[in-house]
């Protein structure tokens, strides 16, 4: 399978010289983490969303007709606190006006109130705050920041239904899916005019109201 090229391409090290002297291979590009939260109870956290998604998964190869009916209580404390870290912690607040580092000062007694409302039906979305960023033709692209509250439970809710969602995907699906990106359905496609019989190419894309497209 072929991959595309690594964002820092490791130099060859030296030869014929001392362990001292010789040039170390520069490291990978790593990945984003939030550092605050590397502990026991972050990775609890990991473990019950794995174990929530395999339960789910387990469900719908069993049976592919029926209906999950009963998903909700896999919204825990737990799912919550995973989402939150999850969270870009220097993303412009909500109409709520709390960043990440506020609400990360009282974070378990916010997930639990969270939970609380989640699970009783008091919670209720926020308006998202409306900002604008200039495009390259000199428009104005609109976009909605949604509360940090919002962020949490959206991202708890894409957990727990993405193995549903993902039992109905085909193998070249890209588009939104998790561990995939385009520049893998660029390396799919470019292996599949290079290496195999190809009669015809078809581009297209999907507009949304948002005027962003999606492509792959």
């Amino acid at each position: 399978m072929e991959k595309s090229d690594l964002p820092v391409v490791a130099r060859k090290r030296a030869n014929k010289a001392a362990l001292a002297a010789a040039e170390p291979v520069e490291r990978r590009g790593g990945a984003k983490e939030n550092a605050e939260l590397q502990s026991t109870a972050r990775t609890q956290s990991r473990q019950a969303v794995s174990h929530a998604q395999g339960r789910i998964r387990e469900a719908v190869i069993r049976n592919r007709l029926r209906k999950l009916t009963a998903l909700l209580h896999h919204i825990n404390v737990d799912v919550l606190r995973a989402s939150f870290s999850d969270l870009k912690k220097t993303a412009a607040p909500g109409v709520d006006e709390v960043t990440w580092t506020e609400y990360a000062k009282h974070l378990e007694v916010n997930l639990l109130d969270l939970h609380a409302r989640v699970h009783t039906g008091a919670y209720r979305a926020l308006p998202s705050r409306r900002k604008y960023i200039p495009t390259a033709d000199g428009r104005q692209r609109p976009l909605g920041i949604a509360a940090i509250e919002d962020k949490i439970v959206q991202a708890a809710v894409v957990a727990i239904l993405t193995p549903i969602y993902e039992s109905e995907f085909l193998g070249f699906s890209y588009g939104f899916r998790p561990e995939r990106n385009q520049h893998q359905a660029l390396d799919a496609l470019a292996f599949g005019i290079g290496k195999r019989r190809i009669n015809w190419v078809l581009d297209c894309d999907v507009p949304f109201s948002t005027g962003s497209a999606v492509t792959g």
